[in-house]
Parts: C-alpha cells; structure tokens; sequence
C-alpha cells in the first residue's frame, strides 16, 4: 500500500531524518516499492537484490535499470502539498478548501490582504493549528498524523516570536539546535555556520534583551534554520530590519533556496518578496485565488503606456480598444497594458492607440513587478 504522495504506508512513516523519499517500483502483479537514491552504483546494487529476491535473473538489471530511471524523472513529488484545507474560528472561516501544491526548491511568497488567513495557513502547515478538516503533507509527512515528525524537518518564524531573555545568543541557539536533535558534539559548529549567515557573530555572548529589534529579528531566524530543515515558513521575517539587513536577508534565502530548501514567505512588502520569489500564492478570504510562477514565460507581454497629457476616464477607452488586457491606470496618464507577444500585434495596438486621439510619448515594454501581478489578480475577482 502506497500513501498518495509516495511515502511508505508502515507504522514508522518516513526515516528517522524524514527526508527520503519513496517512489512506486512497477511490477504485471503487484507493486513494490524502492527508495529513491543518488548514487548509481547504490541503485545498480538495490536493483540487483530485488531481481535476485524475486527469482529474476541480474542479467536483466540494465532493462530494469531503465526503468527505474525513467520514473526518477518522471516522478516528481511536491515538498509541500495542501488538500481541501477548512480551518475555522468561532463565526469566523479563516480557510476555505484551499488546496495547492509546491514543488522542491521554490521560494513561494505567500500575499493577500489582512484577515485573508495567511498566519493560520503557516500555522496549520506547521503542525501548530488543527484545521476541521483537510490534509497537509510536507516532505512526504501527514503533518495532522505525524506533528512531531514534520517539525524535524520544518523552520518555522511567527510573526511575534518570543526568545529567552536569561540565556544568551549562543546558548538560546545551543537550545534550539539539541531540540532538533543535533548531536551536542556539532552544536558549535552549527551555531557559527548560521551565526555567519545571519551576521551576529560577534553577539553570541549578549543576552536577547540587549539587542536591537533588528538583531533580534536576526536571532529568530537562525532559531528557525540551525537545523537546516527542508522546508522553512516564515510570517514576517523583514520586519523590524533595516534597508541592508533586508537586502541580507533577500540573499539568505536565496542561499537556502540554492541549498535545496523550499520557503513559503509571508509579508506585506511587496517589493521584498520580488527580491527573491520563484512563485505567488494569492490568499484571499480564506481561499486561494492564484497560484501563479514568476517570471514564466507567456504568450502576452506588459507594456507602459504614458500620456503627454491626462485623458478623462482613460481605463475606459483602453477596455474598448482590440487586442490589449489593461492592467492597471494612474492618474489618466499612465497605464500597463498587456499585449501580443508579436511584434505585429503590438504595431496594431498602438495605431489603435494613436487613432483613438491619445497623446502617446511614451509605449515600450514595462518590467511587471510584483505588486502589478498581486494587483491584477484581484482585479480578476469578482
């Protein structure tokens, strides 16, 4: 028996680092189930045992050699999956069936006004909320089955966090670490990698309550990635941070991204999650309303539009107009547009720009940000 997402259906879910992932061994008869390696001299040598076991001749290891290696690229299972999620406060829905999934490696920012349920969709995610119904799986685990499980492989910042004033920074990361099981032998050196990456080096020996919100904001992120977890879930984690320590950050999280790590990262900056977002999950009243790749190419294009001078009730004439989508207006002067990608299509939107009597300086393609995407989704909603 196979779990839907791959993992193996014994009492012990996942190894013990619960980052091993299961893959299904295809057989006429039945199905037995093999895990996924890295090393091809590893995988020969398990195939090998198996076509032994089952009375099948090692000649015939390099065809089912194929095989095996036709589903490793084949299969690919999503880090983080969220089926059907309904999660309620007394009168208050606060998610309503959302379901998405996050492929490994992605940095995800998670977006959507106040009250939308991004806290508690972080929260249930990990393992700290019980939703009414619904199910998540993280690396393969049954987070609402296994919490403790999901935990050792999870890094997980509040948005108020709270760190213990009467130890210091060293001893606060030392405490964390030997709670997610990191040997005491390697606690120093894990506290001077992630001390490094976070640049409180030289605050190892001050205690919390003599740091600045900024350095504190600091310290709770090392908390939540000392123990290098798969999948890390941040609510907030620039606030308080100054213009450089923001930046920093950005380039941590790319760090980890490059590390193999998948973030779901929540804030209210836009212009900060751009810095470093591969996807954008648009929550809103509790339901997911886009789940959408950056940057991915597309058959449509945005382009700027400037007037010399403002046109009364301009977003109207643009809806009139063939052949473009309008994204957004400012002040009767300026709008973004989206186009054909040909180059033909284009020409006829502006001759149909010039015909309608517009005063055009200025068309050319616009780099859409973030917040343009995050704006145009709601725009979308009824």
């Amino acid at each position: 028996m196979i779990h839907r997402f791959g993992a193996p259906a014994h009492a012990g879910g996942l190894p013990p680092n619960g980052r091993q992932s299961w893959i299904p061994y295809p057989r006429p008869t039945r199905r037995l189930c093999i895990p996924k390696v890295i090393s091809k001299s590893r995988t020969d040598t398990l195939l090998q045992a198996i076509l032994i076991g089952a009375g099948l001749a090692a000649e015939l290891l390099p065809a089912f050699t194929g095989i095996i290696r036709f589903n490793f690229t084949a299969t690919v299972l999503p880090m983080i999956a969220v089926d059907n999620l309904i999660f309620e406060y007394p009168g208050v829905r606060a998610l309503d069936r959302a379901s998405f999934t996050i492929p490994q490696g992605r940095v995800t920012a998670l977006v959507g006004p106040n009250g939308a349920g991004k806290t508690t969709l972080l929260r249930c995610m990990a393992a700290l909320e019980q939703p009414v119904s619904g199910r998540i799986e993280i690396g393969g685990i049954d987070v609402l089955e296994q919490p403790r499980a999901c935990h050792r492989i999870i890094g997980y910042l509040s948005d108020f966090f709270g760190l213990y004033q009467r130890l210091t920074v060293r001893q606060c990361l030392h405490y964390v670490a030997r709670a997610q099981g990191i040997a005491a032998a390697d606690c120093p050196a894990a506290i001077a990698d992630v001390a490094r990456s976070l640049q409180i080096e030289d605050r190892l020996d001050q205690y919390p309550g003599e740091l600045s919100r900024g350095l504190r904001q600091r310290l709770a992120i090392a908390q939540a990635i000392i123990h290098k977890p798969a999948v890390v879930l941040l609510d907030e984690p620039a606030s308080g941070l100054d213009p450089e320590a923001r930046h920093q950050l950005a380039e941590l999280f790319l760090q980890l991204q490059r590390q193999g790590m998948t973030l779901v990262v929540s804030s209210h900056i836009l212009a900060e999650l751009e810095a470093y977002s591969s996807d954008m999950l648009v929550l809103r009243q509790g339901r997911i309303v886009e789940h959408a790749a950056l940057n991915a190419p597309a058959q449509h294009k945005p382009f700027r539009l400037q007037l010399a001078a403002a046109i009364p009730q301009l977003a109207d004439i643009l809806r009139k107009l063939p052949g473009l989508e309008l994204v957004r207006t400012d002040q009767d002067r300026l709008a973004i547009v989206n186009l054909e990608s040909d180059g033909l299509s284009q020409h006829r939107v502006l001759k149909a720009l010039l015909d309608a009597g517009l005063p055009v300086c200025e068309f050319a393609p616009a780099a859409v940000n973030l917040q343009d995407a995050y704006l145009q989704t709601l725009d979308k909603q009824p």
